[in-house]
């Protein structure tokens, strides 16, 4: 039976992304309806510049009060796209302690803080969804949660930042520099005026802490994912994946260690065999995916940021929290039941790709295969070409720990016949 009475729902800004969730809730409004089982009201948006003109919006719901918005009590469900820490963090409390359910897109506010706000979702019955936190339009977070919560997950791995893919992406297929790349992106409107949060992986870092706390059913926060940025990549490291017949992406990787014992969450540029399904996302796209017991290998797919796919995520979480409001339910809370403790970088193991400038003489390729054998890190291949005096070696291991590698360099620089470290590459995929 259809209730006539209105579920309300208050917007927390009004940018590109709550413009368009506006919008929709506007022009689908019958269909928002029939697929909850009651109308939708917009009941209010908070704005920082109220005289800004908002299409479709009537203005008298923009106020610059938000504390005032949410504390309505009247409010069912607020919806939070205004991003950053604070106030974003005191305003989702605030509606909680208030009675409203909230729908948030704030990937920093969650990596950082989600344990807590969880706590006090649950502490006053509400719900808090996240799905357009992660990966924009592309259903990823309830899968995980939801469709997968009977199965095993062992590592999730992906490209959740269609910026960087876009610059690495032009990088590979036209031979560009970084900065070249990166110019075209800005130009285009894919990476902001200030592209840090993007090309240096704070925005996948914290994408890969709340995946990994899904997945794992762990507490894990945004300092303990390890971070590095795609600012050093070359179009020389392009070059020699190409001969390994890899491209290079900046992945999030979030694994259960081999013993089950502890997990790890890091983000970083990696070459991938241009066999995995990964290795062919292109453009602004992003791309996860995901291995378990029981499912085997899962590829979600599609666009990772902009208003429409964005606000698309958002209604999904807004019409599943309004059959929640309405039934009286709540939805999956968190999960860390399993509190496995996270693993430093030094532990994770993979394999890797060091490009050294070293002397051309006879014994060189015996002295650096020396200080790999002496810190336990086994070659797979090697490749050596230089003239003049000076030459290149290209060397790929086996499977080996951060620590171990990190120490193997370290041997490396004291070598009078090694002139420099070019680069070091993790390769990931296999």
């Amino acid at each position: 039976m259809m209730r006539t009475r209105p579920l309300k729902v208050a917007l927390l800004g009004c940018g590109v992304v709550g413009s368009e969730v506006a919008r929709i809730m506007t022009t689908h409004a019958d269909d928002l309806t029939a697929r909850i089982g009651a109308p939708v009201e917009l009941a209010g948006v908070a704005v920082r510049r109220p005289d800004r003109v908002r299409e479709g919006i009537d203005p008298a719901l923009i106020t610059t009060d938000a504390t005032a918005l949410v504390k309505r009590g009247d409010i069912d469900v607020i919806v939070e796209v205004i991003g950053g820490i604070e106030p974003a963090r005191s305003l989702i409390t605030t509606a909680f302690e208030h009675g409203a359910s909230v729908v948030s897109a704030n990937k920093a506010l969650l990596a950082q803080d989600g344990a807590a706000l969880h706590a006090v979702a649950e502490q006053h019955g509400k719900d808090l969804y996240y799905e357009a936190a992660v990966a924009g339009a592309i259903p990823l977070i309830r899968p995980v949660r939801e469709s997968l919560a009977g199965d095993k997950i062992n590592r999730v791995m992906g490209i959740v930042n269609g910026t960087t893919n876009f610059i690495l992406d032009k990088m590979d297929s036209t031979g560009a520099g970084y900065q070249e790349a990166l110019d075209e992106a800005t130009a285009l409107g894919y990476a902001e005026a200030d592209p840090t949060a993007d090309v240096e992986g704070f925005d996948a870092a914290a994408k890969a802490a709340i995946l990994a706390g899904i997945a794992f059913h762990t507490r894990v926060r945004l300092d303990d994912v390890y971070r590095e940025g795609m600012t050093e990549v070359t179009a020389a490291d392009f070059a020699s994946a190409k001969e390994m017949g890899c491209t290079i992406k900046l992945l999030a990787i979030c694994e259960r260690a081999a013993d089950g014992a502890s997990v790890t969450a890091r983000v970083h540029p990696a070459m991938i065999p241009l066999s995995h399904p990964l290795a062919s996302v292109r453009g602004a796209y992003n791309a996860v995916f995901v291995e378990s017991d029981a499912a085997g290998q899962l590829m979600f797919y599609g666009p990772g940021a902009g208003g429409s796919p964005t606000a698309s995520a958002v209604l999904g979480d807004l019409v599943a929290v309004c059959r929640n409001r309405l039934s009286g339910a709540t939805g999956p809370g968190e999960s860390a039941y399993a509190a496995l403790p996270v693993s430093p970088m030094g532990d994770v193991v993979t394999r890797y790709h060091i490009s050294l400038d070293v002397a051309d003489k006879p014994g060189v390729l015996a002295q650096v295969a020396t200080v790999f054998a002496e810190h336990g890190v086994s070659i797979d291949t090697v490749r050596q070409s230089g003239k003049d005096g000076e030459a290149s070696l290209v060397v790929v291991t086996h499977r080996a720990s951060d620590a171990a590698l990190t120490g193997t360099v370290e041997a490396l620089r004291k070598l009078d016949t090694v002139r420099g470290v070019a680069s070091i590459m993790r390769v990931e995929g296999e």
